[in-house]
């Protein structure tokens, strides 16, 4: 039975949520699914934008073949090459053999290499390239490293719709709902939104500021993204949110503490420190076990809080594993900008400040603070007036402009 919905006059949604699914790329825990999406538009020529992974295939085709209602496809532009996104291609190929495939150069590449059947049926299109399909033309625009080298973003012109790739997508299946102004955005959405950018666009933000930036120059009415909500209404929102991010600018003054414990006694110099905090009159803490934590919720309020502070038990004279795995997490995606807190233990032979430290050190514009605690063992008296120092260091260091 097909499920589809109407974007705009002429253009319907087709894609087909996956509840089922629990990791995505095989990595990401997601506790409310995710969307796949693509779009056909109705003109004089039929155009399919994008295709679904394999696993909601079955939905995804019915989709199409519902809104074409006995019409031949024409055209299918492929904006992006992932396999969550193209997997479909050969089944409509083998459905509409008519159907010509419109992308980059590097996109067909990638479509020999998943032996998909696109033979002569291909058109080679660059930046600034147009096709017109009736009365609606597009632009095609690249966009290299968002968050793959043959992305490109495909613009209507006729009525403002881009349909982004990648871009301004987000975890979480849409349920129904198509549009990001029938949700609660920041309630239900922006966290899923802010994880899915970090940990899979989070290390390119250069290259989507360099979108962003060619995105400037034509009007925009519509982001059509191929996971989540559609925008259609205040778009400047979102966009703000991706400027903070693609620059490393974070989002909120607030302190982000990830402790590792084995004992439980790192864990009470984290707790310590939040309460000390929070007395202080500073109260936007969010506290995190970093073994029982997923690091893509790591990764998520590291670009959201400006201030980390990093707890840590030595472990064979190294850091705690997950701690590591963290930090390697942040070094990975090019995090920055950030005032970091060390905080060690260890009962003979503390290393973790020391290993924490050499990791910050290769990452870009992290200011560590001076004041470094290190516990031996558990909080006593004098590692208790320490621990008050670095948390007063952290809340002046609120008022002062690092970078």
């Amino acid at each position: 039975m097909h499920c589809v919905r109407k974007v705009t006059d002429d253009l319907y949604w087709v894609g087909a949520n996956d509840k089922r699914i629990h990791l995505f790329e095989n990595i990401h825990p997601l506790e409310d699914g995710v969307s796949y999406n693509a779009y056909v538009l109705l003109d004089e020529k039929t155009v399919l934008f994008d295709t679904a992974d394999w696993t909601v295939g079955r939905q995804f085709l019915e989709n199409v073949e519902y809104v074409l209602n006995g019409r031949k496809l024409d055209y299918m532009v492929i904006n992006h090459m992932e396999p969550d996104h193209c997997a479909s291609i050969e089944e409509i190929i083998l459905r509409h053999p008519e159907v010509k495939v419109v992308s980059t150069e590097k996109a067909f590449l990638m479509m020999n290499q998943f032996k998909f059947p696109v033979n002569d049926n291909f058109i080679q299109v660059e930046a600034g390239d147009t096709m017109k399909f009736g009365k609606h033309e597009v632009v095609f625009i690249n966009a290299p490293m968002v968050h793959w080298p043959e992305a490109m973003v495909t613009l209507d012109t006729t009525n403002g719709v881009l349909f982004c790739a990648d871009a301004f997508g987000s975890f979480k299946s849409i349920d129904g709902k198509l549009f990001a102004d029938e949700v609660n955005f920041d309630r239900d959405w922006l966290d899923e939104a802010r994880r899915y950018y970090t940990n899979i666009v989070g290390k390119y933000g250069p290259q989507v500021m360099n979108l962003l930036k060619k995105a400037q120059t034509v009007d925009i009415k519509m982001l059509c993204p191929l996971h989540g909500l559609v925008w259609r209404k205040d778009l400047g929102y979102i966009i703000d949110k991706y400027v903070h991010w693609a620059t490393y600018k974070p989002e909120e003054q607030g302190v982000l503490i990830v402790y590792a414990s084995m004992y439980g006694n790192t864990e009470a110099t984290a707790q310590k420190l939040a309460s000390m905090l929070c007395e202080k009159g500073f109260t936007n803490v969010r506290m995190y076990d970093v073994s029982k934590t997923h690091v893509s919720y790591l990764i998520s309020d590291v670009f959201k809080y400006s201030h980390i502070a990093l707890c840590s038990v030595t472990y064979n004279l190294d850091l705690f594993p997950p701690m590591k795995t963290f930090l390697d997490d942040m070094k990975a995606l090019n995090v920055q900008k950030r005032v970091v807190a060390v905080v060690e233990n260890g009962s003979w032979a503390p290393q973790a400040a020391t290993k924490m430290e050499e990791r910050l050190d290769e990452m870009k514009q992290m200011t560590v603070l001076n004041e470094q605690v290190s516990v031996l063992s558990s909080l006593n008296t004098s590692t208790e007036r320490e621990l008050e120092n670095l948390a007063d260091s952290i809340i002046e260091s609120m008022s002062q402009s690092y970078f």
